[in-house]
């Protein structure tokens, strides 16, 4: 019996461990542009130590409430050796669309146009408002989920009490890793991945 339990646990570990790869997917190569017209390219970011990429949908309103929380956690790590940038996936959202509403939000980030949704379908992402750390060297992608607690479909708190981006970013800094078991999925637009 204790024979049984144990190769059952092994097996529970294992499928796991098989679900956390998939999840924490790596970064291909890409060349893409942004909506200020700047070419982006992994290359791009050979100097950092980390890169948060956050998904931006035009018309969003989860993606467009949560970015005062991005941009709070950019100026906390300020002094941080660490880029933040943006990517839309949305096949309906051109160059012109994301410009317009990097106008009317105030978006002083790069919006990167995930042209054939390279970055979307090789991280799995899904929804608008997930961000995810990403080692430029190695590819690896650290941390995947919502910025914080504050936001959820139809309900916001007056403010966060988990930080899950902020403690991520410390643990990688620190030389540790993220324990996604703790980390819920992130609420965010749906964004319709196409095959191609």
């Amino acid at each position: 019996m204790l024979h049984k339990s144990l190769i059952f646990c092994a097996a529970v570990f294992i499928s796991t461990a098989a679900i956390a790869d998939e999840w924490l997917r790596s970064i291909p190569e890409f060349e893409l542009s942004d909506h200020t017209g700047v070419t982006h390219t992994l290359d791009t970011y050979l100097d950092k130590d980390f890169v948060v990429f956050y998904v931006q949908g035009v018309g969003c309103p989860i993606a467009r409430i949560a970015l005062p929380n991005y941009r709070e956690v950019r100026d906390e790590f300020a002094s941080k050796n660490i880029e933040f940038v943006m990517f839309n996936a949305n096949i309906q959202d051109d160059i012109r669309r994301i410009a317009k509403e990097a106008d009317e939000f105030g978006i002083d980030f790069p919006i990167i146009k995930d042209d054939g949704q390279v970055l979307a379908k090789a991280l799995g992402v899904e929804r608008t408002a997930e961000v995810f750390i990403v080692n430029p060297r190695t590819k690896e992608v650290l941390f995947r989920g919502p910025i914080n607690d504050q936001l959820g479909y139809e309900t916001q708190k007056v403010s966060a009490s988990k930080h899950y981006l902020k403690d991520a970013l410390n643990t990688v800094i620190a030389g540790g890793t993220v324990d996604m078991d703790n980390i819920p999925d992130s609420k965010g637009c749906l964004i319709a991945i196409f095959d191609t």
